[in-house]
């Protein structure tokens, strides 16, 4: 049975993206099945695995709307085990369309039942919003991970983010455990960066993964490639960052397992 995990913060620039097709590519690469599922109308985990955007014709908006079944809507990537439902611009209409929809909040959550087997993980790279997109993908998963960058305001909308998770948990998805918050743009030269490490490990103890995220230049040019930090340069410090992350989410759920 697969475990969705939704990478989700309402904070634009915080690694969202970046964590969730080098995450995917990372499990992929440890023989894990994974099916990414691209939440997001800037459709940038689409284009960061090499598809193009403009030729997609069934994505995530058809699966939301149940326009088209979720299996009829999975492309292959060059990623080793990693499928993808892309997403396109289009995307940014289905907050308008599904407001009047009945249990418009579980549209997500039914459409990947037929697919949830399949996988060893399902990934959600969300919009950085709290919008009706971000609710679907809470209510679908069974955990989030939350990538804070390692900057000034780190902290800024957390709470706000937490507030989400529990009302989530409250009326749509009791299920939803938070699987880590995952420190991003790690410089370990600046005070700050070192200062947001303490803080939020002070405040949120075991929650915190141990695998920081560093800076890593090679991190930022792999999406204009089309590639995931593992292809692009599988020797770089943001290749070796994410392959440690999945093993520390391998391990985590082996022994919750």
């Amino acid at each position: 049975m697969g475990k969705i995990i939704a990478i989700a913060n309402q904070k634009g620039g915080v690694g969202k993206t970046t964590t969730t097709v080098n995450l995917a590519a990372a499990l992929g690469v440890l023989e894990q099945k994974i099916l990414l599922i691209d939440a997001d109308p800037q459709a940038n985990a689409t284009s960061g695995l090499g598809i193009d955007v403009e030729a997609v014709e069934n994505g995530t908006y058809q699966v939301l709307e149940h326009a088209v079944s979720a299996k009829d809507t999975i492309v292959k990537t060059n990623s080793p085990n990693v499928d993808i439902i892309p997403a396109h611009i289009d995307l940014v209409a289905i907050e308008i369309e599904l407001v009047d929809r009945d249990q418009r909040e579980y549209m997500l959550k039914s459409a990947l039942k037929e697919v949830k087997d399949d996988y060893d993980y399902i990934v959600i790279d969300c919009a950085p919003s709290l919008g009706l997109i971000t609710v679907n993908a809470l209510t679908a998963a069974d955990s989030v991970i939350i990538p804070i960058q390692c900057e000034y305001y780190a902290l800024e909308g957390l709470g706000k983010l937490l507030n989400t998770i529990k009302s989530i948990q409250n009326i749509h998805n009791p299920e939803l455990d938070i699987e880590g918050l995952l420190l991003t743009m790690y410089d370990s030269r600046l005070r700050l960066s070192n200062q947001v490490v303490a803080e939020v490990k002070k405040h949120f103890h075991n929650m915190v993964f141990k695998t920081i995220i560093q800076r890593n230049i090679r991190l930022g040019e792999a999406p204009s490639f089309g590639e995931s930090i593992i292809a692009y340069d599988a020797t770089s410090k943001g290749a070796i960052n994410y392959i440690n992350l999945a093993h520390e989410v391998i391990k985590n759920n082996s022994k919750n397992g």
